[in-house]
């Protein structure tokens, strides 16, 4: 199983990775192995865009009829046919299709991992040892390497820890674990709705008798409590336990992601903040 994931996904991703190294090693561009990090990343994402805004909206339509749903499993709880049967009627009315928001994520999860994969070996790998273990997967002679590559990106080896580097660097090596948990927060709150579009949601629900503002609130808190502090904080302490490889291809893939969450979505819970200041 792990030979036939290494043929049909790390080995092409390796592969795309030594199109933009050649590529800005070509042009002679400095830190050749972190940029073609980031470009493999941004190619990736691009690649997975039409999913994740299927996901995204599956996901939106999901928040919007949540009360809806809670004010069913009040009303007909006990009958199961019935809920079944008031819950496929609700998903026809508001067009949603469950399905939408899980089949994306199980098709884009592998490629992710794959991605990963790829990331956390190619900054591990030793320069007495790199040519000849990528040259191995690699499906063109142009794309071979010659000779190891730098794996230093700005100063900063792409393999070391920052958790071993504080005793060296110092404390300011902790940006980037930071920057990493920030940029997580900023994308875990605009998946949060707005509050003024979820008040609007709330009073005409309780105008028309369906459920109480607790109720229909307690979709968004929840969602709010865990993916907006939670899952930055661990991404955070993952990023100062892991290489800096991985912190740039997750800081990449967060950023992207937040581009395409305001493109589909627009701001979220973040508009609230903006609107303050």
């Amino acid at each position: 199983m792990g030979e036939f994931f290494n043929v049909v996904l790390v080995n092409p991703i390796i592969n795309i990775l030594l199109v933009f190294y050649q590529i800005f090693s070509f042009f002679h561009i400095p830190y050749a192995l972190g940029f073609a990090i980031i470009g493999l990343t941004v190619a990736i994402r691009f690649i997975l865009y039409p999913l994740t805004t299927s996901q995204l909206q599956a996901s939106m339509k999901m928040q919007k009829i949540a009360p809806h749903l809670k004010n069913l499993k009040e009303k007909y709880k006990g009958d199961s046919a019935r809920m079944q049967q008031e819950t496929l009627k609700l998903y026809k009315e508001h067009g949603v299709n469950p399905a939408a928001g899980c089949l994306p994520i199980l098709i884009q999860m592998p490629l992710i991992w794959a991605l990963y994969s790829v990331c956390i070996n190619i900054v591990n790998y030793k320069s007495n040892v790199v040519v000849a273990e990528i040259n191995k997967v690699v499906y063109f002679d142009f794309l071979k390497l010659q000779a190891a590559w730098d794996p230093s990106f700005f100063g900063l080896q792409l393999g070391e820890l920052p958790s071993k580097l504080i005793s060296t660097i110092g404390p300011i090596i902790l940006i980037v674990p930071i920057l990493t948990g920030v940029f997580q927060f900023i994308l875990s709150k605009m998946m949060i709705p707005a509050k003024t579009g979820v008040a609007v949601l709330e009073k005409s629900i309780e105008r028309k008798g369906q459920v109480d503002k607790k109720d229909a609130s307690d979709f968004a808190s929840a969602f709010q409590t865990q993916a907006m502090f939670i899952f930055p904080i661990m991404i955070g302490f993952f990023s100062f336990s892991f290489p800096i490889g991985l912190s740039l291809y997750w800081n990449t893939f967060t950023i992207f992601g937040i581009i395409q969450q305001y493109k589909v979505m627009g701001l979220g819970g973040l508009r609230e903040w903006i609107k303050k200041n």
